[in-house]
């Protein structure tokens, strides 16, 4: 039996996975490194959603209203 060269390499950069969704901030789009959760019940980067909630009240998922603008700290997703 014959194997490929690809098979026999570790994986590069390039081929590693994309990290799962919950890990990125829907605002950025990127890695959140300060992940904080929203009334809305979604998670966010500390920064992003701040600096949307001074200029807004609504959820950046769904557009809705949010009845509060306490942002709280998501210790699980920031372990990750």
């Amino acid at each position: 039996a014959t194997s490929s060269l690809a098979a026999e390499r570790p994986p590069s950069v390039e081929e590693e996975e994309d990290p799962p969704a919950d890990f990125i901030c829907p605002i950025t789009t990127e890695v959140m490194s300060d992940p904080v959760m929203a009334a809305d019940g979604h998670a966010y980067e500390r920064s992003a959603i701040e600096r949307w909630l001074a200029t807004k009240s609504t959820s950046p998922m769904t557009g809705e209203a949010l009845v509060q603008s306490f942002l709280a700290p998501n210790h699980t997703l920031r372990r990750m």
